[in-house]
């Protein structure tokens, strides 16, 4: 597993807008320009590099041009909306294995068992275990999987998945038909697998695999995507481009 600090950087981001200004410019360009205190509030120069690298690195990084005309589609028009912050959570889930990997043993399991609050103890207790067979976590201090935890918590409020400040409590998420389309053509980009209900992306929907099928077959998305459906293997293919998905689904 490759592991880095960005979910520490990430979790004290306080300008998330920082994310749609570095999608299309560099730091180095918009210092040529006016400087950093035109585009944040972020006080000194070193803060902001460090977020850009982070940024860049774990959320503005795309494996394939599916992926990201999906994520410069929805960023261009919401910048930061709660729609796109979705869009954000999932390429950075799919960038940083760390942070998957949580979502995978702490907050999904967390989630779909119907609990309200995910406590730092929990997190920790998880890092602490990953720390017993990753080479690269036996390098962190008991302090840093602490503050990694709590980060973590704080990242996943940042995305408008948790709210609360102490005691962080589950929010109930049900994508919208827009953005539950955008995240099917986006688990399509991100799967090599087929057979979609083999997928470990699905949990990102927020629905039950039993729950996401049924919705997957509503006839008022046969537009956007052909089904095939044989009980056990659920097979999409996507009709619209990757690159006007998102403009033919906020226009109807």
């Amino acid at each position: 597993m490759k592991i880095n600090s960005d979910i520490n950087v990430l979790g004290s981001l306080p300008d998330l807008n920082l994310i749609s200004i570095f999608m299309n410019e560099s730091i180095k360009s918009l210092n040529q320009n006016s400087g950093h205190y035109s585009y944040t509030t972020i006080k000194t120069d070193k803060s902001v590099k460090r977020f850009e690298k982070a940024i860049t690195n774990t959320m503005l990084r795309f494996s394939n041009k599916k992926i990201e005309v999906l994520f410069r589609s929805i960023l261009s028009v919401e910048i930061i909306s709660a729609d796109s912050l979705l869009m954000i959570f999932w390429n950075t889930s799919f960038n940083n294995q760390l942070l998957n990997y949580l979502n995978e043993k702490v907050y999904f399991p967390a989630l779909y068992s119907g609990r309200v609050a995910i406590k730092q103890p929990e997190v920790s207790a998880c890092l602490t275990e990953l720390k017993e067979t990753e080479p690269e976590l036996k390098k962190w201090a008991d302090s840093t999987i602490e503050v990694t935890a709590s980060k973590y918590l704080t990242l996943l409020k940042k995305f408008n998945l948790m709210s609360g400040s102490l005691n962080k409590s589950i929010n109930n998420n049900y994508l919208n038909d827009k953005m539950f389309i955008l995240f099917v053509y986006w688990i399509l980009a991100v799967e090599t697998k087929s057979n979609i209900l083999e997928s470990t992306w699905l949990d990102y929907c927020f629905l039950e695999r039993k729950i996401f099928i049924e919705r997957i077959m509503n006839k008022k998305f046969s537009k956007y995507i052909n089904i095939y459906f044989t009980g056990d293997n659920l097979k999409i293919e996507p009709i619209i481009e990757f690159e006007n998905i998102y403009y033919e689904i906020t226009k109807s």
